[in-house]
């Protein structure tokens, strides 16, 4: 049986009195990336917030290395931050700092390292991401895809055990988001890091997951392997791998409720 390195206990999130997750319950295991499924208003991006530890559980709990995330103080939660890293969806540079210096920032904040060797491994991680020769150039001289290869060069600065990713295509050509997803391969095969990317991207999807998990509105739907998610039954699942025009999705969209779709059920019942 894989080693789950993190649980998801029963996780439960509401706000402004709508329920964005609905008692998930699911596990990720050492090594693997999981990637997280679902349209817009799902809770996945939610969710990942939850195992990061910016917010916590109103409901249920998530267990990361054996330790529980709403029982740490606020310096344990520094510390369980620090052993991983994360990809925002924008790459979230620092537009007055150049490339490398985003890239040291952690190494800076967080180690007792001597700048000469913060040079070296700044060095080392841009490598990994190919971006050594751009180094000294800030944000707004280099493109999207480059900035979303600098962000991970600066997740990857701590060697953290788990890598998040926030929908690391989005807004990305279709061969650069390959590019990227190809990095994602690479990082967890050389770095053994485990990875949760959280996309609607179906093609990166495919492409890089060893297991995928569907959520549908705040609620656990289905998970599996690629394949297994391909030949699911579940008409729902079904319908969202292969982006279908019919289904139950837009049969639920064309028999009202929108507001309902996009926010959960009034009081979030």
């Amino acid at each position: 049986m894989p080693e789950a390195v993190i649980e998801v206990m029963n996780a439960t999130k509401i706000y402004e009195g709508r329920t964005i997750l609905d008692s998930i319950r699911m596990d990720v295991f050492r090594g693997e990336t999981l990637v997280i499924l679902g349209g817009s208003g799902s809770g996945k991006s939610t969710l990942l917030r939850l195992m990061i530890g910016n917010v916590r559980c109103d409901g249920g709990d998530i267990i990361a290395f054996g330790e529980s995330l709403g029982k740490m103080t606020p310096k344990e939660l520094d510390d369980y931050r620090k052993s991983v890293g994360v990809l925002f969806q924008s790459g979230a540079l620092y537009n007055s700092m150049t490339i490398a210096d985003n890239v040291a920032l952690p190494l800076r904040e967080h180690s007792n390292l001597s700048e000469e060797i913060i040079e070296i491994v700044v060095k080392m991680k841009l490598e990994q991401v190919g971006l050594r020769q751009h180094a000294e150039k800030l944000p707004s001289m280099i493109s999207g895809g480059m900035k979303k290869r600098a962000g991970l060069a600066r997740a990857i600065a701590l060697d953290p055990k788990v890598l998040f990713y926030d929908e690391p295509s989005a807004g990305l050509d279709p061969v650069t988001s390959a590019e990227i997803d190809q990095l994602i391969i690479d990082l967890n095969k050389k770095m053994g890091v485990t990875s949760v990317v959280v996309t609607h991207e179906m093609d990166s999807a495919f492409r890089i997951a060893d297991r995928m998990v569907l959520l549908d509105r705040g609620k656990f739907i289905a998970d599996g392997t690629p394949d297994e998610m391909r030949n699911h039954k579940d008409p729902l699942v079904h319908q969202f791998v292969f982006g279908l025009a019919e289904g139950p999705l837009t049969d639920r969209r064309r028999a009202g409720g929108y507001e309902e779709d996009l926010f959960g059920p009034p009081g979030g019942l």
